[in-house]
Formats: C-alpha cells, structure tokens, sequence
C-alpha cells in the first residue's frame, strides 16, 4: 500500500509541475512577456523556469495545439502571430456555444452551482480592488473571468459542448487580454459577467442566452477594431510585457 501512495504521490506532483510549467508559459505569451513573432527554445524556457525539459517540452506541444506557437525542427518554437482569420472564426464558433452552453446552465444551475459562479463574481472584484494591480494581478482577473465561462459550459450538463467551448476559449484568451489592456473594458466586462450570472440564477433562459451572445459579439467588435488599427503587432504587445 505503500508503495502505492507513493507512486500516485509522484505521480501528483509530476502533473502539478506539468500543469505549473504550462500556465506560466501561456501567461508569458499571452500577456507579451514573449512577443508573437518571438522565438524560444526548450533549453532557454527550462533554465528560465529551474525545470527539467520534459515539462517545458510538454507544454510547448500542449501551446502548439491551441495554436499559441509554431514548431520549428531544430529551432524552437515561433509565438503565433495574430491571425484575423481564425480570429474571426474563433469569436463566431464560440458565440454560438457560449449562447448555449448560458441557456443550459440557466435551466440546470442548482444552488450549489449559483453560489459557485457568485463566488467567482467576487473573486474578480477583489482582485479589481487591488491598488496599481501588476500585469499578473490583471492576468489573475482575466483567468478567473475565462474559468467563469467554462464553469457555466460545465453547469449545462453537455460534455460535447463543454469541451467545445473550452478548446475556443484557449484559442481566445490572448485576445480578451489585448482588449481589456488597451481598451480598460475591466468594469464593463465584470458588469456583463454580472448580468450572465444573474439570468442564470435567475432561471431565464432566454435572457441568458441572449447576454452571452451580446458579452461575446461586443468583444469580438473591440478586438477587431483593435486588430484592424495596428499593422504592428510587436508594438502592439510592448505594452503588456
């Protein structure tokens, strides 16, 4: 039995430190700490991070697959630029199931699941009322207002959908955070998340729905008249770094 728990002990920790490497990867990307365009190397991100490669290796695979960097044979890895097309398909595919995934939740929320996203509401005004808030208090915000949509896909009840609509949020992230950094959209985006939250406990399907999409179609307008106005998209991110 011993050996047993020790096995799943390392086995924990093992993923722990895959799960930490990952995240803190993502954030840099996302945040321009690593600017699209910007190569890196598993060396250089392991010596960075104090891991072995294997994580960082790990990770990167995981970035590639949610389409954050390019794989490069014997070079590394490339930090994806912004690409107005996936974009574009991106904010319309996830419109679509964030809509639904809103009006399901509202029809099978229990108590349970309402004190969860109320908790989470909270947790991103605590985190709005920090003085002069870093980059990574701001990121912090950003993940927990992102976890809020894959909570309510959860609450649905439907595990196709869900697992859907997370895999466009991950392509989504970078965006939402160009938009609530260069156009301050914080309050306006807790109000919103407010309002979703409040149909679904309030059991209005309709209503639910009908904010989720307007949540959605009002960030895809900001960013892409963001998009649209900056040809440079280095510069674009030297202010997140």
């Amino acid at each position: 039995m011993q050996t047993v728990g020790a096995g799943s002990l390392g086995k924990e920790r093992k993923n722990t430190l895959r799960d930490s490497v990952f995240e803190k990867l993502k954030a840099m990307i996302i945040t321009g700490q690593i600017p699209p365009g910007g190569r890196v190397t598993e060396a250089d991100m392991a010596e960075r991070l104090k891991v072995s490669r294997t994580p960082v290796r790990e990770a990167f695979n995981r970035l590639e697959r949610d389409g954050l960097v390019i794989g490069r044979p014997r070079q590394g890895y490339i930090v994806a630029e912004f690409n107005l097309t996936m974009f574009r398909e991106a904010f319309d595919i996830r419109e679509l199931l964030d809509g639904r995934a809103t009006e399901l939740a509202a029809a099978n929320a229990t108590a349970a699941d309402k004190a969860r996203l109320r908790e989470m509401l909270a947790e991103c005004e605590r985190l709005a009322a920090i003085p002069n808030r870093s980059t990574r208090e701001k990121f912090e915000e950003l993940q927990v207002g992102i976890d809020l949509h894959r909570v309510i896909a959860e609450i649905s009840g439907n595990e196709m959908l869900c697992g859907m609509l997370c895999g466009i949020l991950d392509k989504c992230q970078q965006y939402v955070w160009t938009e609530l950094l260069w156009l301050d959209e914080w309050k306006l985006t807790r109000e919103e998340h407010t309002g979703i939250v409040d149909a679904i406990c309030a059991g209005d399907v309709a209503l639910a729905g009908e904010r989720a999409r307007a949540h959605v179609r009002g960030s895809r307008e900001n960013i892409l008249r963001l998009l649209q106005a900056k040809s440079d998209y280095q510069g674009f991110f030297a202010k997140a770094s």
